[in-house]
């Protein structure tokens, strides 16, 4: 997959440092964070250390440098990204929040919204499922979690369909590498890389771009 800057709309040819088994919890962040959001975010870190998932936010890493870029590249890092909607979150902050989801489902990302009771959905979003923090919150988000492993072997039977389309074939093992941790994925990925015919091609092209994840230990 070709990733355009947010900054410049230019392509994005150098490494990122993936995180295998990580979520990246789109969330507000700050002195005025809701208690109850806090409680969401810890249940969320519960559920996902009983699948061995740490959980990130936008605090995870200090730049120094652009903002917007550094959310970009870590969504592209990670397999699974997490947005928590609370009725009281200013208008500006959620406006943030959908951005960086809108983000995560283009870059492909497994994603789902986490609600409060009370909190109301754009319309953009009336056909997307989510899950609402309630008594039955913890077992319907294993179920999702569940769901994004399965996602994982169905990204490896496309990778071998693709036989045609490396570059693509790559991405879907990345993804499934991504959910599962699983190093086979990065050696079948080196493997298909060889089959390209990269001798003229420089070292940031997109087939290297591609499977970089696969040479990160």
């Amino acid at each position: 997959m070709i990733i355009y800057s947010p900054i410049d709309g230019d392509a994005i040819n150098y490494l990122i440092k993936f995180r295998p088994k990580h979520c990246f919890l789109i969330t507000q962040l700050g002195k005025t964070k809701p208690k109850l959001v806090s409680d969401i975010e810890q249940s969320i870190k519960d559920c996902c250390q009983s699948f061995e998932y740490k959980v990130i936010d936008a605090s995870a890493e200090r730049t120094g440098r652009d903002f917007l870029l550094k959310i970009w590249k870590i969504i592209e890092s990670v397999p699974v990204c997490i947005v928590i909607i609370h009725e009281d979150t200013p208008i500006k902050t959620q406006a943030n929040l959908y951005y960086e989801l809108g983000v995560a489902q283009a870059l492909g990302k497994e994603t789902v919204i986490i609600k409060t009771p009370r909190a109301e959905m754009p319309s953009d979003f009336n056909r997307s499922e989510y899950i609402e923090f309630n008594n039955n919150f913890k077992e319907e988000f294993k179920k999702f979690l569940k769901a994004t492993q399965v996602q994982a072997d169905h990204y490896e039977e496309l990778s071998e369909l693709l036989e045609q389309e490396p570059i693509l074939a790559i991405d879907y093992l990345k993804r499934a590498f991504l959910i599962t941790g699983n190093k086979n994925y990065k050696s079948h990925a080196k493997k298909i890389l060889k089959t390209i015919n990269t001798d003229s091609r420089a070292k940031n092209s997109i087939e290297h771009f591609s499977a970089a994840f696969s040479k990160q230990s």
